[in-house]
C-alpha cells in the first residue's frame, strides 16, 4: 500500500482534466493558438493530450477510447457543461480584446469577485474555460 505522502507527491505534479469535444483537431487549434497550450500527443483522430504548465488537458470525441464510451444507461458523453479549467492571465481586458478579435466566443462579460476578475471563454465544442486575473497580491 502506498503512503499518502508518496501518492500526493506523485499525483500532484500535474493536474489532469478531460474534456469531451466535437472535433479534436479543431480543439487542438483553439487551445494551441489562442491559449498557448502545447500538444503532448495526438495518437488518433479521437484523442489528444495537451499541456499548459502543470495542467494536462485530455481531449476525447464521443465514442473514442474508454472515456468516450456510453454509460451503461446509454447516455453518451458530450461537450459543454459548467465545470471548467481556469487559466490565469495578467491583463484580462487585453486578453479578452485579443481573443474577440480572433473570433473567440464568450458566455458572459468580465465579472469581478473577491479574488479577482473572470470571464468564461468557450472552446469550439462549447466547453468553458475560465480566464482569471487575480487581484494584485
Amino acid at each position: 500500500m502506498r503512503s499518502n505522502a508518496n501518492l500526493n507527491k506523485r499525483d500532484m505534479s500535474s493536474v489532469r482534466v478531460r474534456y469531451i469535444v466535437n472535433d479534436v483537431d479543431v480543439a487542438i487549434d483553439f487551445y494551441e493558438k489562442l491559449l498557448g497550450f502545447e500538444v503532448l500527443m495526438h495518437p488518433a483522430p479521437g484523442f489528444a493530450a495537451l499541456q499548459y504548465g502543470a495542467l494536462r488537458l485530455l481531449l476525447n470525441v464521443p465514442g473514442a477510447g474508454g472515456a468516450g464510451q456510453a454509460m451503461p444507461d446509454g447516455t453518451n458523453p458530450e461537450p459543454g457543461g459548467w465545470n471548467r479549467i481556469q487559466v490565469e492571465v495578467e491583463d484580462l481586458a487585453a486578453k479578452v480584446k485579443q481573443l474577440k478579435e480572433q473570433g473567440a466566443n464568450f458566455r458572459n462579460e468580465i465579472v469581478s469577485g473577491n479574488g479577482g476578475k473572470q470571464i468564461l471563454l468557450e472552446d469550439p465544442s462549447g466547453n468553458p474555460v475560465e480566464l482569471f486575473e487575480p487581484h494584485e497580491r
